[in-house]
Formats: C-alpha cells, structure tokens, sequence
C-alpha cells in the first residue's frame, strides 16, 4: 500500500479487504488514509477525522468534545486531558496557519496507564487554480511519559503527498508518495505547556526533514530525468553545436599532427 498513489489508498484498501475480508480490522488500523474533513455541528469549525477520533461509526470533535453522530458512551480523555487538548488545538492551529497558510489541523489525545498518547493532523489541499491539484496529508502519533523533571517522547509520522498537473505544454504529471519516519527524545518539562512545546518542537523538526526528503527524493530526482530526457534548446541548435565542436576537434589534431 505504500508503494501505490495515496489519492487512491480508499479505493485500493477497499479492493484488498474484498480479498482478505479477515484482516480488515488489522488493514484498517495500519494502513494511513487521506484525511478526510468533516464540520462541527456545535462550533461550526472545520476538523479532521482519522481512526484516532473515532467511535463506532462516530468521531468527535476537537473543538466541542462531541461525537457525530451523537454517541452517549463515546472515549473522552480525562478532564485534565481534555484541558490540555483544547490548548494543543490552538497552538497547532497557529503552527498550520504560519507553515502553510491555510488547510485544516486537529490534535487528539487519550489516555493510557503510564502518560498519555495523541495524534496531530494536518490537511493542506491545492486550490487548482493553476491547473494543478494536490494534497499533503500530515500524520504525527505519539506517546508522552513523564519521568521526574523529564518528559519521554516517542514519534511516529507519516506523510502523504501528491501532485497531479495537466498543462498543455508540460501534459499530465502525477507525482505521488507516502513516508514515514520515526523519533524518539527527552526534554525537560518547564511549566504546564511544557508538553505541548515539546511535541510542538519535536514535530515542528520531523516535517521540516520529511519535506526536505521529499524535495531531494521525488522533486529533485524527477527534475533529474526530466532534463535527460528533455532538452531545452532546439534540435537543430544542438546539432550546430556539435559540428562546431567536431570542426574545432578536427583543426586540434591537424594542429597536433605537424
């Protein structure tokens, strides 16, 4: 699944649960999807859902702590939890505006018996206007745990992205891809953001290494093949060009030669 375009990941995961019915629960929990996007009915704000906010058939909202559809039962963090949640939203909420002026973040923490654990996600979806759509999909999953004065951090993130163009004088381009990379850090807790900030820092750096990948894996090394592949000046230039150079190589040797 990591291999084919994550603009297609619903369809092709849909395909191969028809083939292995059985494992769908396991292909369902380990195969990242696009972020899809729903509205808070209570705030009327935008955010996204994923398999982190979900309950049944329901997902709740970062920014009213409900579900859609309502669920009385529904997994709620804890009330000193759902404190720090609201504030992850705003600060990650500003991040999202500064880095990529515009999309969709959300942020979801739940409990666990030693620390908590949480999800930070991202959704930045081209406009189209240059005949070019794409969408980058950010998945950041991780643990918190606190040792002393120290807080313990383990981070998984996933990145989707793709770009698709159809321009008259480049034609049809579709250049896609997922990846995923791992970190794990202690930082010092300094005051009761300190967690926030410390997740905030450790994804801040993770996405700057992943775009710069991205940039040199699948920019660069298509730039690459597209400037051996194409050339830009004219057929007929280059081919001046080469009698030139055989004309010069030629008077050389002649020179050489007496």
């Amino acid at each position: 699944m990591r291999r084919l375009p994550p603009q297609n990941t619903e369809e092709n995961l849909a395909k191969l649960i028809d083939l292995v019915p059985h494992l769908a629960d396991d292909l369902l929990s380990t195969v990242d999807q696009p972020l899809k996007v729903r509205r808070c009915k209570q705030t009327g704000k935008d955010y996204l859902v994923c398999d982190y906010n979900r309950d049944g058939d329901a997902y709740r909202s970062p920014w009213s702590n409900e579900y859609d559809p309502a669920l009385a039962d529904g997994a709620q963090p804890s009330e000193k939890l759902r404190l720090l949640e609201v504030t992850a939203n705003e600060a990650f909420d500003t991040y999202r505006e500064m880095y990529f002026e515009g999309g969709i973040s959300s942020v979801y923490l739940w409990d666990l018996d030693d620390g908590f654990a949480g999800v930070v996600l991202i959704k930045k979806v081209g406009d189209g206007v240059r005949r070019m759509k794409g969408a980058w999909d950010s998945i950041h999953v991780f643990e918190a745990q606190e040792r002393g004065r120290m807080g313990h951090y383990k981070l998984t993130s996933t990145v989707l992205l793709y770009m698709i163009t159809n321009k008259q004088d480049l034609g049809n381009m579709n250049l896609s891809g997922s990846m995923t990379r791992q970190a794990e850090q202690e930082m010092p807790l300094d005051g009761p953001s300190a967690h926030i900030a410390n997740i905030g820092r450790m994804v801040e750096d993770m996405e700057m290494k992943m775009r710069n990948l991205l940039q040199e894996v699948y920019f660069g090394k298509t730039k690459d093949i597209v400037n051996d592949l194409r050339s830009v000046g004219s057929l007929r230039e280059s081919e001046r060009n080469a009698h030139i150079q055989r004309e010069l190589v030629g008077k050389l040797m002649e020179r050489g030669s007496r």
